[in-house]
């Protein structure tokens, strides 16, 4: 596996798009953000951004993690945040500052003006999305790493799901499956839908016992190295009939039309569009309730969104899944997913679990 690389190269990229902000430094809380530029994996801190060394505030349960981890940045102790920040603020005589506000609150924006008087804020809302976007070889191996995981656990489980077994069963036992593999955690609640279930593309799942000819919807990721991996794979209980055959056969086809369309340069609402036109063609239009993927790393959904409304480009090295669905209320849902990574020429998927139809129970 790759080491971890250098966070320099990151934080580089951060400065040039602040230069282009007009800002002189960046206020960063976000603990995944803050994870990416330095490899600090605390549960609270604030990193500032801007023209020397970044600076790491944390309180005192984490400076020995903090040095040890982020061996770029300056860690400095903190008793009160705000207070912290703003002593940093002062000390770097930074005027303009940007920060997210996607995480920033009202409050703490109020408290950071009280102390850090002179400060004019600006935010910035998809700065760091942009960057994390592309990921590096290290991050990559993490992901996939996370997908071997989750594939075993699943392969494993698979023997569980049949008839008289309950949903909630099978979520437990795949996600302790996970957990023994390695895994730090479930990248999500994972979803098991059988049935009428399977329509609601985020069930939870429930004491409802799987039934011959049900459709079972399983949506679940594990994290390694703090990266996510996302699949969805749906199965059929028993013998598959002609129906069960005709809804996955039109799901598939949307899901390898994506795919075909990605690739760098592609625009995400394009390949949003190639999976949509399969299913609108049938007459299920309506029945496909989401986009067709997104982006995953630190975050199990993050840039870019592969939707009708996205104004994003696929760029190689971004890491994507593909997952039409659809979903018949009250009778059956579909969703295929898999991980991708957008490379010259097109994709490779990362995911490892067949995606043609698969009779099990």
């Amino acid at each position: 596996m790759p080491d971890q690389p250098s966070t320099a190269p990151r934080i580089s990229r951060l400065r040039a798009l602040l230069r282009r902000s007009s800002v002189e430094a960046f206020l960063i809380l976000d603990l995944k953000n803050i994870r990416y530029l330095t490899g600090f994996s605390g549960s609270d801190g604030a990193l500032l951004v801007g023209a020397g060394k970044p600076v790491l505030l944390v309180d005192g349960r984490y400076t020995t993690q903090a040095a040890k981890q982020a061996p770029g940045a300056r860690v400095v102790l903190y008793s009160d945040k705000a207070s912290g920040i703003a002593d940093a603020l002062s000390a770097g005589g930074y005027g303009q500052v940007g920060f997210e506000p996607s995480v920033m609150t009202v409050e703490f924006l109020g408290a950071l003006r009280r102390k850090a008087k002179g400060v004019r804020w600006k935010p910035l809302p998809s700065e760091l999305g942009s960057i994390r976007a592309v990921k590096d070889p290290a991050e990559i191996e993490h992901i996939r790493k996370a997908i071997r995981i989750a594939t075993g656990a699943l392969k494993s489980t698979l023997v569980s799901i049949r008839p008289g077994v309950c949903e909630l069963d099978i979520a437990i036992e795949l996600e302790y499956g996970m957990r023994q593999r390695g895994a730090e955690a479930p990248s999500f609640d994972t979803i098991i839908a059988s049935g009428p279930n399977s329509a609601l593309p985020h069930a939870r799942p429930g004491r409802r016992k799987i039934r011959p000819g049900d459709f079972v919807v399983v949506d679940y990721g594990a994290v390694s190295s703090g990266y996510h991996s996302d699949e969805t794979c749906t199965f059929v209980v028993g013998q598959a009939g002609k129906r069960h055959k005709k809804l996955y056969a039109l799901v598939k086809e949307a899901h390898d039309r994506a795919l075909e369309t990605a690739r760098p340069g592609a625009f995400c609402r394009d390949v949003d569009a190639a999976a949509r036109a399969v299913i609108e063609k049938a007459g299920y239009g309506p029945r496909f309730s989401h986009g067709t993927g997104h982006g995953l790393g630190l975050d199990i959904h993050e840039a870019p969104r592969l939707s009708a409304l996205s104004e994003a480009v696929l760029e190689e090295g971004m890491v994507i899944t593909i997952e039409p669905g659809i979903y018949l209320p009250g009778l059956c849902g579909i969703r295929i997913e898999v991980t991708a990574l957008v490379e010259k020429g097109g994709v490779r998927v990362l995911t490892e679990f067949s995606k043609e139809l698969q009779e099990i129970g």
